[in-house]
């Protein structure tokens, strides 16, 4: 039996099933007594640093836990579940950790995107048992602005580079805690949580010891997922978001099924896009809640969910907060939301008075769940201007001129699936959800989606370049070439697509093995 410390955010729902996919029970904790009787103890952190400690106060588990770890018991902390471990953090330097390991958690000083996301490797600096029957070329899933500093080299278990080297996981005796997270780490993050779960003993290091690790760029798969007439959830794909043929909507699959195919074909991440609104349902019983759970049993890689992430009210006029509804989506497997028309509404709000609110659903889920749990997903179109001074914001000068010759355009951004524009531009608009707290954009294009004719780099560019969060390219794909282009020309870390995969016209695979050798990828 293996028990599970919930302290209250985060995706839990992949941990468990990971364990219970290895053949282990999980039991999670609900007293300070199930921490004390554990016979391993797991404990999977996501979001604040202060949020968690807070909830750990409160639950009446900081004792107890504080007990387990200094009597030298089996633990395995996962993410903030290391730097729970630690003095305190920068992130909110006046509330304490638990100080089992002397040393701080730091943010991140570098000039690259933050936060780190994304697969990376590991440098071992000491044998451990959760080492065995790995090569030491395998790369590992990250998401989080800060790392952390023991005061003692003689605890660090690996590090891993990202601008500069970091602490990537310690251990001291039985506790054992990693800043990636196994659970979404695919075959070999697995490999891992077993060999934890197996209680081994041996000491092991991996026979290949590189010097220094790359990030990977990353292939997001995307689902748009919505009701067909028959009120069937299908997988479906638009034309420049025109989801119908022949009056029908285009069927490409179960959501569930479609998202193991993606997972077993080397997708690093996937996205599920729900474009049905699902308005009137009981939270609990929203359609894309029970999809995230079924495909979190089998699919071992980031799951992002947008689409429905605000306030509603349902039939029975109970009202739900945007936090609230993010909060069921992580538990029941998602490691990300994605907030889309939303997001303009509420930037253009914060442009005008210069004001946080701190009640925007950016700001509740980030101040919850940490920036990296919030995605903002774009969706703008080109509008060609004579010159720069025709409009505020950010104007480039393009290679693509206007049918008038103009040379300039600028990126209007639209809700309502593309039927509304707005007057802000994306890479305003970017700049103020980074501002708000977001941890990633998603760059849709509406004039190139379905088109099979490549990213608008741009685009891509423009936004990229100008703020410091991390970049997923979107719209446009219709060959490996085109992946690596967007690679090549701006500074993105990941490129998503989604037509191409579903029609299996360039599978996964095919684009990962265009890529090798050409940029850093997982292999």
């Amino acid at each position: 039996m293996i028990t599970l410390l919930d302290y209250g955010a985060g995706n839990v729902r992949s941990v468990i099933n990971a364990v219970e996919k290895l053949g282990e029970q999980v039991a999670v904790v609900k007293t300070g007594d199930d921490i004390l009787s554990a016979e391993k103890l797991v404990f999977p952190g996501v979001g604040a640093f202060g949020s968690m400690m807070k909830e750990l106060r409160k639950k009446q588990f900081v004792e107890p836990l504080t007990a387990y770890l200094k009597a030298n018991r089996p633990f395995l902390g996962i993410c903030l579940g290391l730097q729970a471990l630690f003095d305190f953090s920068e992130e909110t330097p006046d509330i304490k950790g638990l100080g089992i390991i002397p040393g701080v958690v730091k943010r991140f000083d570098v000039a690259l995107s933050i936060p780190h996301i994304g697969w990376n490797g590991l440098v071992v600096k000491q044998a451990s048992p959760v080492f065995k029957g790995l090569r030491g070329d395998e790369k590992f899933y990250f998401v989080h602005s800060y790392h952390v500093a023991p005061e003692d080299t003689a605890n660090v278990m690996t590090t891993t580079n990202y601008g500069y080297e970091f602490v990537s996981g310690v251990q001291k005796g039985n506790v054992v805690a990693v800043q990636f997270h196994p659970e979404k780490s695919g075959e070999y993050g697995l490999r891992i949580l077993k060999n934890f779960l197996n209680g081994e003993t041996g000491s092991f290091i991996p026979e290949i010891q590189p010097e220094t690790t790359l990030l990977a760029k990353r292939i997001v798969a995307c689902l748009d997922v919505r009701a067909n007439d028959n009120g069937d959830l299908v997988v479906t794909k638009g034309d420049q978001y025109d989801v119908r043929e022949r009056g029908n909507v285009r069927n490409l699959g179960k959501p569930v099924d479609v998202a193991r195919r993606y997972y077993e074909e080397g997708a690093d991440e996937i996205t599920f896009l729900n474009i049905t609104g699902f308005r009137d349902f009981p939270l609990q019983d929203a359609p894309m809640l029970e999809v995230l759970k079924r495909t979190s049993e089998n699919v071992f890689v980031p799951l992002t969910i947008g689409g429905g992430i605000r306030n509603f009210t349902d039939r029975d006029g109970q009202v739900y907060s945007a936090l609230e509804v993010a909060s069921e989506y992580f538990r029941s497997g998602a490691d990300k939301v994605s907030i889309g028309g939303d997001a303009v509404i509420i930037a253009e709000e914060y442009l005008k008075t210069g004001k946080k609110t701190g009640k925007s659903a950016i700001e509740a889920i980030a101040g919850v769940y940490g920036s990296q749990a919030v995605v903002i997903s774009i969706d703008p179109r080109r509008v060609y201007v004579q010159s720069p001074e025709m409009v505020p914001g950010h104007v480039i000068e393009t290679a693509l001129p206007g049918p008038a010759g103009e040379r300039y355009c600028w990126f209007q951004c639209t809700i309502k699936g593309g039927r509304e524009g707005r007057n802000i531009d994306a890479v305003t608009l970017a700049r103020a959800c980074e501002e708000l707290g977001a941890g990633e954009i998603l760059l849709n294009c509406i004039d190139r989606d379905g088109t099979n004719s490549g990213y608008d780099i741009e685009l891509i560019d423009a936004v990229a370049s100008n703020i410091g969060v991390p970049v997923i390219a979107s719209s446009g794909a219709g060959c490996a070439d085109h992946f690596y282009e967007v690679f090549e020309r701006t500074g993105v870390e990941a490129a998503l697509a989604a037509g191409i995969f579903h029609r299996r016209e360039v599978p996964v695979a095919d684009v990962k093995a265009y890529l090798k050798g050409k940029v850093e990828i997982r292999k």
